[in-house]
């Protein structure tokens, strides 16, 4: 299941970003974080794509979504531009951001190299 996060939610789930100064993920799992907007075509394809990955990566991954709209400062620290803009944060490590509405193959690959490596 997708989890709708508010700056609040996102201060206590992803990043503190008024006590850090340097990127620190606090979550417990990798994750994906979807900043869309209710008006956004692409955003609406995205929608059941990540409602379907949140499902099948229920233990391994956390699936957010971010209200654009309402979260006008969220999007503003991550520079989000156009929607959807996807934030791919791994357990350790930079997070990487992707625009526009991306396939279903796309996010499994991403998932499998960035999120949830195979350990050798």
């Amino acid at each position: 299941m997708t989890e709708q996060l508010t700056l609040g939610a996102f201060k206590n789930k992803v990043f503190d970003y008024e006590n850090e100064k340097e990127w620190k993920y606090i979550g417990e799992l990798p994750a994906i974080i979807d900043f869309y907007a209710d008006w956004c075509g692409p955003c609406k394809m995205v929608a059941p794509v990540l409602e379907k990955l949140s499902t099948k990566y229920a233990e391994k991954l956390s699936v957010y979504k971010v209200d654009t709209e309402a979260e006008q400062e969220l999007a503003g620290m991550f520079g989000v531009q156009s929607i959807p803009t996807l934030l791919f944060i791994p357990k350790d490590g930079q997070p990487r951001v992707s625009m526009g509405a991306l396939p279903e193959k796309e996010f499994e690959r991403i998932i499998a190299e960035l999120l949830l490596p195979v350990e050798a």
